[in-house]
């Protein structure tokens, strides 16, 4: 798979901004999206046997995966 089912297609390698964040995170995700919520797209998961969930490596290089409506291109 290459993309995501989003209105606007999120692709491998893309440049995405994290602009919120439904569940509860750990206190080192939060420091590191406050020092930068920006990341690139690594790969995606199936969450909850229906939805199509993002793979994002972010700029400390922690990788976390969010949900499409919690991204946008940057």
């Amino acid at each position: 798979m290459s993309q995501a089912a989003t209105p606007v297609s999120i692709n491998l390698g893309a440049k995405v901004r994290i602009t919120r964040v439904r569940d509860r995170i750990p206190a080192e995700m939060v420091d590191a999206l406050k020092a930068d919520a920006t990341g690139t797209v690594t790969g995606f998961r199936t969450v909850d046997g229906k939805g199509i969930g993002v793979v994002v490596e972010l700029a400390n290089g922690s990788k976390a995966w969010f949900f499409d409506d919690e991204i946008t291109l940057a």
